[in-house]
């Protein structure tokens, strides 16, 4: 070991103060001991972090644990397989988005949702074998999301309730209803109910308490599964608290690697939901609803009936994804089709004679429109305040962009934007290619970096160490950013949602040990059962 990284790690130890016992505080529930704040004291998490310059310099660790900040603490709600609820379900593969939902005129129970990206098979590696309709099953039940039942204990702290007949699956085996325009049209070969949902990143609440979960890359699923890929790609609506009401699709939001979703009202009163394409060339969406709404309105039209729009960062405007645009495009004699499409014009005006080909493709009529292609815009949050969207530009080694970068879009009428750069990833920021991203009350911005497996600790990322979840100051300074913690080996940190007091916070680890994954050596031992060396992604919660 050479002397710098000797330092590094001692510094980072000595910094986070965490002993042997705090670091494995995991289904022991040692989190109830610490000091928690009360519902009268400001429960600010950024004011709590040591001042830091540059955290990469001092807290950056290839450890693989998970390591908080100096008087934080975690405990293991819920790890991949883990029983929830009375019917032997259990927690899917790599958790990722979490939401939080406060039962009614309850303090002391809620539920937790928490989506699952994707699915463990490594009998897939070798592709000369067929695949198995039990293979299938699990690969799509280990996707999707679970809804988890919480309670708190004598202590105070969250736990699951694991026997709960109110906690339930949304996998990639439940049956979900089509909404909007593309219902029934022969672009989704006529479907009307799909089979499930999966690859779920991102998501966002509604205004009317019900959880948005989008459908990332679902290629792969797909194809292994043999379903149609026009059925997935969709944003899915799910109500916690009435299991009678079934999820369903809406196709009005488009289809594309939906990274992320966040929802607001217009001053018009119209639902307005941006959303970003978790892709190398993605773009930047928003829907806006056709009816308006107000607290207690029905909201069955919401999300089937709106326009959708791309953004176009050069001119700083809404692009309509109408047939008429995208038609007038192709028909254009100056127009020329980008390469990268594989396609003529030809071909893509035989492609485009209704709406509902226009959402099921919207990748490729956003680029036909002349949105803007971004650095993977993977996910997006709302200023708790001014409602300005803050857009993570991950990265793209293709363009040189290496470290990613945060946008800042604020709205100038219902078609215009303004658009900047809120803070840079890299050295001067301490930290690399963000991904996650989410306000809290106090407007810190928490950031999880997503350094893919083949980048960490390696070349221009070398110095980053393991991924980590960073907090940015309001100003968008460099200097001010400070790390508050860090991800085992090869797991990125995400999925960060609050209590109503933010006295707890739950955090999701997802995919550690993933270049070990399906072999007989794990890279990765974070959170594995006794007796088993492999790793488990979860969800955590933390409190100080």
């Amino acid at each position: 070991m050479d002397s710098k990284k000797t330092f590094s790690r001692r510094h980072f130890l000595q910094y986070l103060g965490l002993s042997a016992v705090s670091i494995a505080s995991t289904y022991t529930g040692l989190a109830a001991f610490t000091q928690r704040a009360s519902a009268s004291e400001d429960n600010d998490a950024y004011e709590q972090l040591p001042e830091i310059f540059n955290p990469t310099l001092h807290t950056a660790t290839d450890a693989d644990q998970l390591l908080l900040s100096n008087g934080f603490s975690y405990g293991v709600i819920a790890a991949y397989g883990d029983t929830i609820n009375n019917s032997g379900d259990t927690f899917g593969f790599n958790s990722n988005y979490t939401s939080f939902f406060p039962f009614p005129n309850s303090k002391n129970e809620a539920f937790l949702w928490v989506n699952h990206e994707s699915g463990q098979y490594p009998w897939l590696i070798d592709r000369s074998k067929p695949i198995e309709w039990g293979q299938q099953k699990q690969l799509l039940y280990e996707q999707g999301g679970s809804l988890l039942h919480l309670k708190k204990d004598a202590f105070g702290s969250w736990k699951l309730v694991d026997d709960s007949p109110l906690a339930r699956r949304i996998s990639g085996l439940t049956p979900i209803e089509l909404t909007g325009p593309a219902r029934g049209t022969s672009t989704v070969n006529g479907g009307t109910r799909v089979q499930g949902t999966f690859a779920n990143r991102g998501g966002s609440k509604t205004l009317w308490n019900t959880q948005l979960t989008g459908e990332n890359h679902f290629e792969a699923t797909c194809r292994d599964a043999g379903l149609a890929l026009s059925h997935y790609g969709w944003i899915v609506e799910i109500d916690p608290f009435n299991k009678q009401k079934k999820p369903v699709k809406h196709t009005a939001l488009g289809r594309f690697h939906h990274g992320s979703a966040s929802m607001t009202l217009n001053a018009s009163n119209q639902i307005v939901v941006y959303m970003g394409e978790d892709s190398p060339s993605g773009f930047v969406y928003k829907y806006v609803s056709k009816d308006t709404w107000r607290d207690g309105q029905d909201t069955e039209n919401l999300l089937t009936e709106g326009i959708l729009y791309a953004a176009d960062f050069i001119q700083g405007r809404w692009v309509e994804l109408s047939l008429s645009n995208v038609r007038k495009m192709l028909q254009s004699f100056t127009y020329q089709v980008p390469e990268s499409m594989y396609k003529s014009k030809e071909v893509l005006l035989v492609q485009f004679t209704s709406q509902s080909d226009v959402l099921t493709y919207a990748n490729e009529a956003a680029q036909i429109i002349g949105a803007t292609p971004c650095d993977r815009p993977a996910e997006l949050t709302l200023h708790p305040v001014d409602k300005s969207v803050y857009i993570t530009y991950t990265q793209n080694t293709s363009r040189g962009n290496l470290h990613g970068q945060i946008i800042r879009l604020k709205e100038n009428g219902s078609t215009t934007f303004e658009s900047e750069t809120f803070i840079a990833g890299g050295r001067q920021s301490g930290f690399s290619s963000p991904a996650s991203l989410t306000f809290d009350k106090n407007g810190n911005l928490w950031v999880g970096s997503d350094l893919a497996t083949d980048q960490l600790n390696t070349g221009a990322w070398s110095e980053f160490k393991n991924n980590g979840m960073y907090l940015i100051h309001h100003s968008g300074a460099a200097n001010k950013t400070k790390q508050f913690a860090s991800a085992p080996t090869e797991a990125a940190l995400s999925g960060v949602s609050f209590t109503e007091l933010q006295d707890t916070i739950f955090l999701s680890v997802n995919h550690p040990g993933s270049a070990g994954a399906g072999t007989d050596k794990p890279t990765s031992q974070w959170q594995h059962k006794f007796g088993d060396k492999n790793p488990r992604s979860a969800v955590v919660m933390i409190t100080r």
